[in-house]
């Protein structure tokens, strides 16, 4: 019933030895039965639902790369115990140049005997997710598609949902609520409905508190369809003859890593819908790094482990009376196979540069390292937008996704410089809760960006300036968009910063830390003056 396992202590040294080989305890994974029972994790008004007695069929596309057998199999089994026979196509196994023995021959004739067509294809050379799932359909002879990752098992009820939205309007691509399958014991952990999909100024998929505005639209039903911004992009369907009309994947776009967002913003900026369907669950194996390598550089690895806290009711925070030193590097003594971040970056490039309009100079700007990715050849993508009449990106931002933390409407935004130390605030690389400090201005952007917006915050990607007494310190908290220890007025005549709860003035660091500004009582002082400039060459409009 999705319940722990539980390793013997004679076999820890055995799981931490396999554990190596997928980045998840995979001796659990093998104790557990390929058609383990899991609860029903439904909100009860999700059981009384009735769906239409004709739903299109799916094809299941699945793409893997030297997964485990147990965790393969255990998804292709959920899908074919709890999925309606006569909706279920076909499951498509997309192999993309594995190395393992068992996932060659022996997986060919295990699937040829599953009661529900399932085959394998396989990519030629070490492809990646995009155009691995790209082969996958192709060969789709169902009306729509899922793409599910080799990791999942899906729940009761999963499916018909899914189907049920996109018959109502084939432009709607549907995601289930993705539950959390602990990498360490294989507990099924039900995630939160509450939380939908976002992105900061990085362009990184984040999951974010669905906002009072969507609850409202939905008359507070737990049960009803959640239009999020952005999806996590590994487990969706789609219309099949839509997933062609609206551009399939970017075939430019190497391996994975920003595909999810540029999906995501195509098919709203471009006529269609996006949503999360609550009472659709399907569990995922979520891993702290990736167990893969890619010949000629790899994507990124993904930490899940702070979406996972919040997505199943925890909260995370940072104790700030508890310090502990350490030792920060420039950067990594060790080599990864092929390569760091590049790949990454020329997938957002492409993003930018057909999406984005003039917020391309702002991620640019903020994020200089990716302004030298090539894009490579993006005319036909821009073509694409062209002939389906998409909308502009400050049209996304208004309409979809207000919520946003992209500049939209700002007095400045660039460095804010001290007019006495010629020093600028700098988020240092910081996190959540941790203080502003200052630095050198070094006038490339990145750590140095801030905007000052209309509604007085001082903010850095998703964080706000916030000072909760009146001598500080200034922390760098989630911005939350109501005012109170995240307002601050700036007077661009005489220059100073005032917060507006306490009344006092943001002021230069002292020689005892000469890294970290201050609030002190308003003495309109020179170090207490702040230039606050404009240096993009672009306004958003």
């Amino acid at each position: 019933m999705g319940k722990p396992v539980k390793i013997p202590a004679d076999m820890k040294d055995l799981m931490k030895e396999k554990f190596k080989e997928n980045q998840f305890n995979l001796l659990a994974s093998d104790m557990i039965s390929l058609n383990r029972s899991l609860t029903d994790v439904r909100h009860e008004g999700c059981r009384r639902k009735h769906y239409a007695s004709k739903l299109p069929t799916t094809s299941i596309v699945i793409v893997f790369h030297n997964e485990a057998w147990t965790t393969l199999l255990r998804t292709v089994w959920s899908v074919i115990n709890r999925s309606p026979r006569a909706l279920l196509k076909e499951i498509i196994l997309v192999d993309d140049a594995s190395e393992r023995d068992f996932l060659g021959k022996q997986l060919e004739e295990y699937v040829a005997k599953l009661p529900v067509k399932t085959f394998v294809l396989r990519t030629e050379k070490r492809s990646g997710l995009i155009r691995a799932r790209l082969l996958g359909a192709e060969h789709v002879s169902g009306e729509v598609i899922t793409f599910l990752d080799a990791h999942c098992e899906c729940t009761e009820g999963w499916l018909e949902p899914l189907l049920a939205r996109i018959v109502q309007n084939r432009r709607t691509v549907v995601c289930p609520i993705i539950d959390v399958i602990s990498d360490e014991t294989f507990e099924y952990i039900t995630a939160s409905d509450s939380t939908w999909g976002g992105f900061n100024w990085k362009l990184n998929f984040r999951w974010y508190r669905v906002p009072s505005r969507e609850m409202a639209r939905r008359n507070n039903d737990r049960t009803a369809p959640l239009r999020t911004p952005t999806m996590a992009g590994g487990l969706f369907s789609i219309d099949k003859d839509y997933f062609y009309e609206i551009g399939s994947y970017d075939e430019g776009m190497d391996i994975w890593g920003g595909e999810n967002l540029e999906m995501s913003f195509r098919i709203w900026q471009c006529g269609g819908i996006l949503e999360i369907i609550p009472c659709s669950h399907v569990g995922h194996v979520f891993r702290d790094k990736s167990p893969y390598t890619f010949p000629g550089g790899v994507a990124k690895i993904v930490l899940h482990n702070a979406a996972r806290v919040w997505m199943c009711g925890g909260v995370l925070e940072i104790a700030p009376c508890s310090r502990v030193g350490h030792v920060f590097r420039k950067s990594t003594p060790y080599t990864f196979p092929g390569g760091t971040t590049e790949i990454v970056n020329h997938n957002n490039a492409r993003l930018v540069e057909v999406w984005l309009d003039d917020w391309k100079e702002f991620y640019y700007s903020f994020y200089p390292g990716a302004r030298k990715a090539s894009a490579g050849d993006v005319s036909d993508r821009k073509a694409l937008r062209d002939r389906l009449k998409c909308k502009s990106f400050r049209w996304y931002l208004e309409n979809v996704y207000p919520e946003s933390l992209m500049p939209l409407d700002y007095y400045y935004l660039g460095e804010i410089r001290n007019a006495e130390t010629e020093t600028c605030l700098d988020t240092m690389g910081r996190k959540y809760n941790e203080k502003v400090g200052i630095s050198y201005c070094h006038g490339l952007g990145g750590n140095q960006v801030f905007a000052y917006t209309k509604r007085q915050q001082i903010m850095s990607d998703d964080l706000c300036l916030d000072a909760s007494s009146s001598n500080g310190p200034v922390n760098m908290v989630r911005c939350h968009n109501m005012g109170g220890n995240q307002e601050w007025v700036y007077d661009a005549e005489e220059k100073w910063i005032r917060h507006t709860n306490t009344g006092q003035c943001l002021q230069r660091a002292t020689r005892d830390d000469a890294n970290t500004p201050l609030l002190r009582p308003c003495s309109y002082g020179k170090g207490q003056q702040w230039l606050m400039e404009s240096k993009f060459k672009w306004q958003a409009h």
